[in-house]
Parts: C-alpha cells; structure tokens; sequence
C-alpha cells in the first residue's frame, strides 16, 4: 500500500530575523501550497536470497524536475550511495529525510519488531515528490505566453507543471530553480519524513488518530534531516509550521541538535537518532491563525530574487559592529510584532464572543479606507474598530523598524519599490496589514484583507506588475493523503473532454 503524506509551505509574517534568537517570537502561517510524498514498496516480492545482502534499493523520482535517481540503502550503516540518477544534482533535503527517518524507526522499535522492519526495507522504497505550483515562479512562463498577470493565469496550468530553471549565471554557479518563498525545502523534508515513519509504522498519522507524540516524532526528524542537509541549524520555524501548521513559534536551542552535528564525526546514525528523539526540545509553540473574513494575499513583483542567507549575514555583522543601536532596534520591532499579535488574538477572540457586531464591523470596513473605520454603534463594536486600527499601526511600526535595520546592515529590507507598493496597498479600501514577509527583500509581498476586499486588491497589483499568487492560509499543518493527488489532474482532463 502506497502512502502519501503533505505538508504546507509557511509565510512568516512577524519574527524577520528576530525569530533566529531565544526567546524572540514569530508569527508564521501554513497555507494551501502543500508539498507530497509518496511512498510504496519498489518491488512486489522480496527474493529469498535477499536476506543475505546487505543494502536494498531507493528509488526517488521528481516528476516536475524530469529527474530519477536510484540509491543502495546500507541496512547496517544507513547510508545512501546513489548508483544511477538523471541528473548530477542531488537532493540533500530527501537523502537525509531517508536515512533518519529509518534511523528513527531502528531506534523506537525493540529487536521482535526489527525482522518486520527488514522485510519493509527489503522490498526498496520507492519516492515520489511533488511541489504544488505555488512553490515555484511561473511568471516568466505567463509573461512569454502573452497572458495576464492574474491569479486566473496561473490557474491555467497544469497541477504539478513542469519546472523551469534560471538561466546558469556567467560566474559559472548552477542554475537554481525560480521560487516563491513559501519554504518548499522544510514542507518536502517533512512530507518525506511524515511518509517513511507513516509506512515503516513508528507513527500513524491517519485522520482522527494523529496525536501530538507522533507529531512530535515527524517534526525532530524532520527538523534534524533540514538542518543536517542545509549545513546550519536555522530558526526551524520553517520545518515547525510544516507539521503543526499556523502558530506563534520560539526557536529551540541549536545545542538540541550537537549529536546530529556529531554523525558527521562517524557516531552510528541510529545511536545519533535516538539522542534526537531524547533530547530536550525547547521550541515554543502556540496554534494561531487569522481572525475570522480576513484573508492572507501574496504577491510577486518580479523585481529579481534575495538571498537570505546573506542578508542574514550582513544583519548579523550590524549587531556585532554596533550593539547598542542594534539591541534598540530589536527591541522596539519585539515590541511592534508582540502588539501586532496582541490585536490579532483580540480580534478573535471578539469574533467568537460578539460575532454579529464583529461581521458588521468587518463587512463595514472592508469598503472602506482605514481613514474612515470609526463610529462604532456599540461598544462591542468601537472595540473591534479599535482593535483593527491597532493592527494597522503595529504593521506600520514593525516595517519601519525593518526598515531602519536594513539601512544600518546596508540591505533592502524593505526596498523603496517595495515600500512604495506596500504603501499603496495599506491605503486601498478594506486592507488591514501588508508587508514584506519572512527576511525580507525583492522576492515578495502579503497583503491580509478583510472580508471580499482581496479582488481589488488583487486587480491593483496586477497593474502595477505584481502576480498575486494562488496562495491562502490554511492553518492545518502535516496529513495523511487518501488519494494521489496527480489524480485530480485526470478528473479535470477527463471531465473537460466533450463527447460530439
């Protein structure tokens, strides 16, 4: 039996380089974008004299890529040595998801489970992954066909299309495929641990029977498998909002993952895995997710790609070169993104309590410039008005600390053309927040509005050169598929044939 597994790309909305530091929070939200894993045996039988060999065969296809690869799994060492592939890229992010999530399945089951283990392994493990389109940049493809720059443009293609590459630069590094930020590395590596833990048995994720303690389990896996492949132990905050979908998150300590850094060293990778699985896992996390009639916009300007890792870097050398205005700083933007969440959390909570005065208020102002949302009838009412209003100015304090901090580590935090097009946007009716999201820089824009408001908005950046993207929030985190999901790609061209 195959079994598929997905899980979410994110949108970091507050956090932007504070989330890298305990005890600083970040809000990130999952979305619709969600990566697939598919798992199944890679031969039907296991041949007698197979007990005896000492590897058994990986067999990982990316469709979208045109790539294959097929890998001998050592079942001593765990280990995988690639002995054929289409291409000569490899794929960290699914090799290390392979081995530990292996390693994690040696380590939770006792000895009268290992024979039953080997016989799995044995039969080779067949992967398959595939990336929603969100994932990835398709703007060139629709400027080149002469269509639009609409959401209903990128509707047009093909579920789990093709994907391009950029063109090989002249200072000879290899080409990088164009993406969207949404964190397609941590939503693979977790769909692919979630898959093999799923099939080899150490957790059962299945709808109505999932429980944190497996969940638990994907996410150390899925976060050591991330940062081992990277070769840094990032914020995982990334890896986090793939399992557990939206929250409010505060980093664990990098020391958690100093034995997986060790397997490096030669320590056996089962013995590493289960110091993993026993460590102290200090994260912090907290479901969030938006209030009621507001939806999460994302937009591409196509103004040319950032690079996170060194702007990162640059901030970094900022805080070290001047520890005092940077410490400000730090704090005044904690301060804005604490406020912003304050007024979110307020506004759910008067959704649940005070619905009808809640959805007029929304319904109200979702027509309206910010300038006029006053003159609540009620106090219920002017208490959803002022929370509103509150949101909005916590967004504007957290870009101008953003803003100020890129200009001191001399990066385009917020460049002036995206400053001048988040401008325009808070001033468009019905929009409550919008913002670079995530590090920041020229890859893209949110936009969160209140109730129908997001079409307009959405017209507007078309003309201003923007692609607002198929992306919303869907707060569920990592899941067990019933279905594979190229099999709504048949329906559609099956059901779209007219019989004359």
């Amino acid at each position: 039996m195959a079994v598929i597994a997905s899980a979410p790309g994110k949108v970091l909305m507050t956090g932007g380089y504070l989330i890298l530091e305990r005890p600083n929070a970040g809000i990130v939200l999952s979305t619709n974008a969600r990566f697939y894993a598919i798992v199944k045996p890679l031969y039907e039988e296991i041949k007698p004299e197979s007990w005896a060999w000492a590897w058994t065969d990986v067999k990982l296809t990316s469709p979208q890529m045109s790539r294959e690869t097929i890998y001998k799994l050592s079942l001593k060492h765990l280990t995988l040595q690639p002995v054929s592939s289409s291409s000569a890229s490899r794929n960290p992010f699914v090799e290390h998801a392979v081995q530990y999530a292996v390693a994690a399945a040696h380590a939770k089951f006792g000895k009268d489970k290992t024979d039953a283990l080997q016989k799995i392994l044995l039969q080779g493990l067949d992967i398959t992954i595939l990336g929603c389109n969100e994932f990835y940049s398709y703007r060139n493809q629709i400027e080149l066909q002469g269509l639009p720059l609409t959401p209903e443009s990128l509707a047009l293609l093909p579920p789990f299309s093709s994907i391009t590459f950029n063109a090989e630069e002249s200072s000879g590094q290899k080409p990088e495929v164009a993406k969207t930020g949404l964190g397609s590395s941590a939503a693979m590596t977790t769909a692919v641990v979630a898959s093999l833990l799923h099939y080899l048995g150490v957790v059962d994720l299945s709808s109505g029977k999932k429980v944190d303690a497996d969940l638990d389990i994907v996410h150390m896996i899925a976060q050591t498998a991330h940062c081992i492949a990277q070769g840094k132990v990032g914020s995982g905050f990334d890896v986090s909002s793939a399992v557990y979908g939206s929250q409010r998150y505060v980093r664990f300590s990098p020391e958690v993952l100093s034995s997986a850094q060790g397997a490096v060293k030669g320590i056996p990778l089962e013995e590493v895995i289960s110091d993993v699985l026993q460590a102290k896992w200090d994260h912090e996390r907290k479901k969030f997710s938006l209030p009621p009639s507001m939806t999460l916009l994302l937009g591409e300007p196509g103004t040319g790609g950032s690079s996170t890792p060194s702007m990162v870097g640059a901030v970094k050398k900022w805080q070290k070169s001047d520890p005092q205005n940077s410490l400000e700083t730090w704090r005044k933007l904690s301060e804005a993104n604490s406020a912003l969440e304050l007024h979110l959390n307020a506004l759910s909570g008067l959704a649940e309590k005070h619905s009808d005065a809640y959805k007029n208020v929304i319904n109200r102002c979702s027509v309206l410039t910010s300038e006029k949302w006053v003159g609540g009838e009620d106090e219920s009412s002017q208490a959803v008005i002022e929370a509103l209003l509150g949101a909005r100015n916590s967004m504007l304090g957290i870009r101008n600390h953003m803003r100020k901090m890129g200009e001191a580590a001399g990066i385009p935090i917020e460049p002036e053309s995206q400053s001048e097009l988040l401008d325009a946007t808070m001033n468009m009716e019905g929009v409550l927040l919008a913002g670079v999201p995530g590090a920041g820089g020229f890859d893209a824009v949110f936009a969160v509005t209140l109730g129908a408001s997001g079409d307009n908005v959405i017209r507007a950046w078309s003309s201003r050169n923007v692609l607002a993207l198929l992306v919303r929030e869907d707060p569920n985190g990592v899941s067990i598929e019933n279905n594979d999901p190229r099999a709504k790609e048949i329906t559609i061209a099956v059901s779209s044939i007219r019989i004359e």
